[in-house]
C-alpha cells in the first residue's frame, strides 16, 4: 500500500499544502479516519508538524538562495561569495578637505597643532568630527596656517603573540576604514598584503578582511609565507569612520577641540574653518554593488566570445558606465561577423576617443574575440526627452526652488549609473527593455516621469488635462529603438496659479 498519493508536488511546502499532504498520507494508512476536525487532538497535532516544516522549508530555502551571488541578502553571503574569486568589497571611505587654522594677533612663537587634532561641524548634538592628519604649525608672526583633516578616528589596540603561526586578531573599533592598519611588533612595523604568497619567511606582512559588522580581522604568516610576530605584547594603528556623511559643505567645520598656545606657553585664541566643501567620503559597498562587481571580476577572463563578453569587457574600463553589443541577429542591418558595441560614459554624453580606444584595446587584445569578427566601437545612440509639466506648488514653497528639485531628480533618474557606480536600473538601451515574455518592449513609460515630478516634494498637485504632462508633445509613452539610450532634454515646468514658467 503506498503512504504517499501519486505525482506529488513537492514545492508545495508551505503549511497549508504541507497540513493536506499529511491528511492524505494519514487516510493512506488509516482509511476509516474521517474525523478532520480542529478540535481533534491529532488534527492539531498534524497541523504543528505542518508548521514546522514550513518553518524549516523557510529556512532550508533562505539558506540555498544565500549561496547564490543572484540571489544572496545577506552581506556575510556576499563577501563569502567573493573569497571564492579573490574579491573583496569595499569599505566606507573617509572624506578630506583642507582646514585653515586662524589666530586673531601674531604670536610671539611657533603654534603647534599635532596630528591627531579634532575639529568638527557646528551641530551642538552629532557634530562631524574630523582629525588632522599632519602636524600642522603657525609659525611666530604669522596668522595661520592650512592643514589636511579627514573624516576619521585613530585607534590604537594591544594584542598579545604567542609565537604561533597563522595567529588571528580581531580589531576592536568599527567601522574600518580600508588600508590604515600597521601592526607594531618589537622594532618591526607589519604592513597589510592581499595575500602571502610572494611573502618569505621574513616578510613583515598580515592579511586583513572586513566582516559584515564592518569590524576587522588580521591574519599573521606562517614562518614560510610571512613572518610569525614574536611572542609577547604589540600594537595595532588603525583608523574608524567614513562614510557620506564627511562630504560637507564649506564653511562647516567651525570648531576646535581643546586649548592651545605658542611655544612658550602663551595662550592663543584659535579659529577654524574649511574653505572648500569635503569630499571623497562614501559608504561601504553596498550588496547590490557587490552583486554586480563580483561576476564582472571572474567574467571574461581572456576572451570574447558572447554578446555579453564583450559588454562585460567594456564595462571593465574606467570611464564606462553602460554598454550594449548588438550583432546580425539582434539587428538585421549590421553585416555579418560585425558586431556595434556602444559606449556610455559614466557621466553620460558621448565618450572620449581615448575612452573608445581603451575599449578597443580591452576587446582585441585584452580579451580579444574572433579574429574573423568585426567589432565597431560607436558613440551611444539617445533618445532625447523632453518633458512638459503643469503643476500647482504647495504653501510655504518657493516654486523656482521646486523647479530646480524637480531637475535634479530628473537628471538622477536619466542618469547612467547611481551614486555608487552601479548601472541605474531606471533606464537602459532599448534591447534590455523587454515586455512580459522577454522581448524588448520598445517603450519608455510616460507614467515612470509623471511620477518622478509629481512626487517632489513642494509639489501640490499636477494638471488633469493630457496636455499637462507630455514627453516630447505627446501625451503617450516613447518608442525607444533597441540601440537608443534615453536621456533629459529640456524640462519646461509651468505654474498653474500664475500660468509662468518655473
Amino acid at each position: 500500500m503506498a503512504l504517499l498519493p501519486e505525482n506529488v508536488d513537492y514545492t508545495d511546502i508551505d503549511k497549508a499544502s504541507l497540513d493536506a499532504r499529511i491528511q492524505a498520507l494519514v487516510q493512506s494508512a488509516w482509511p476509516t479516519w474521517t474525523d478532520h476536525q480542529r478540535a481533534n487532538f491529532a488534527n492539531v497535532i498534524n497541523e504543528l508538524e505542518a508548521w514546522c516544516c514550513d518553518v524549516l522549508s523557510f529556512y532550508q530555502n533562505k539558506q540555498a538562495r544565500e549561496c547564490f551571488i543572484a540571489w544572496a541578502t545577506q552581506r556575510r553571503s556576499m563577501i563569502a561569495l567573493g573569497k571564492l574569486v579573490d574579491f573583496a568589497a569595499r569599505s566606507a571611505t573617509a572624506a578630506t578637505v583642507d582646514e585653515t587654522f586662524s589666530i586673531p594677533v601674531a604670536a610671539a612663537g611657533d603654534v603647534v597643532f599635532p596630528a591627531g587634532t579634532t575639529v568638527r561641524t557646528g551641530e551642538v548634538t552629532s557634530p562631524i568630527v574630523f582629525q588632522l592628519l599632519e602636524e600642522a604649525r603657525i609659525l611666530a608672526g604669522n596668522l595661520s596656517v592650512v592643514g589636511t583633516v579627514e573624516h576619521s578616528t585613530s585607534v590604537v589596540d594591544a594584542f598579545v603573540s604567542d609565537g604561533s603561526p597563522n595567529q588571528v586578531f580581531t580589531l576592536t573599533a568599527v567601522p574600518y576604514v580600508d588600508g590604515s592598519a600597521t601592526a607594531t611588533v618589537g622594532a618591526g612595523t607589519y604592513t597589510q598584503v592581499t595575500d602571502f604568497l610572494g611573502s618569505t619567511a621574513s616578510s613583515l606582512h598580515f592579511t586583513l578582511v572586513v566582516d559584515q559588522n564592518s569590524r576587522a580581522k588580521m591574519t599573521f604568516g606562517n614562518g614560510v609565507n610571512g613572518k610569525i610576530p614574536e611572542a609577547g605584547a604589540f600594537s595595532v594603528d588603525y583608523k574608524t569612520g567614513g562614510g557620506a556623511d564627511g562630504n560637507v559643505e564649506a564653511g562647516t567645520v567651525v570648531k576646535i577641540d581643546g586649548t592651545y598656545t605658542d611655544v612658550f606657553a602663551n595662550p592663543v585664541v584659535v579659529t577654524v574653518t574649511n574653505a572648500a566643501a569635503a569630499a571623497g567620503g562614501e559608504e561601504r559597498m553596498s550588496v547590490e554593488t557587490m552583486r554586480q562587481l563580483i561576476p564582472a571580476s571572474v567574467r571574461t577572463q581572456t576572451r570574447c566570445i558572447a554578446r555579453e563578453d564583450y559588454e562585460t569587457a567594456a564595462l571593465l574600463v574606467p570611464g564606462v558606465g553602460r554598454a550594449l553589443m548588438l550583432s546580425p541577429i539582434e539587428n538585421g542591418a549590421i553585416p555579418e561577423n560585425t558586431g556595434w558595441l556602444y559606449v556610455v560614459p559614466a557621466g553620460g554624453g558621448v565618450p572620449s576617443a581615448a575612452i573608445k580606444a581603451a575599449v578597443l584595446t580591452g576587446i582585441t587584445v585584452t580579451r580579444p574575440g574572433p579574429t574573423s569578427f568585426r567589432t565597431l566601437v560607436l558613440d551611444p545612440v539617445y533618445l532625447t526627452v523632453n518633458v512638459y509639466a503643469k503643476l500647482w506648488v504647495r504653501q510655504g514653497y518657493v516654486p523656482a526652488s521646486v523647479g530646480t528639485t524637480i531637475r535634479t531628480n530628473l537628471d538622477a533618474w536619466f542618469a547612467p549609473n547611481n551614486a555608487d557606480g552601479t548601472p541605474n536600473t531606471l533606464v537602459d538601451f532599448g534591447w534590455n527593455l523587454k515586455d512580459v515574455d522577454g522581448n524588448p518592449s520598445g517603450l519608455l513609460a510616460l507614467s515612470d516621469l509623471f511620477d518622478v515630478v509629481r512626487d517632489t516634494r513642494g509639489v501640490l498637485r499636477m494638471g488633469t488635462a493630457l496636455a499637462d504632462f507630455t514627453l516630447n508633445g505627446s501625451h503617450a509613452d516613447l518608442v525607444i529603438d533597441i540601440m537608443q539610450f534615453p536621456a533629459v532634454g529640456t524640462v519646461t515646468l509651468i505654474d498653474g496659479a500664475t500660468g509662468l514658467p518655473i
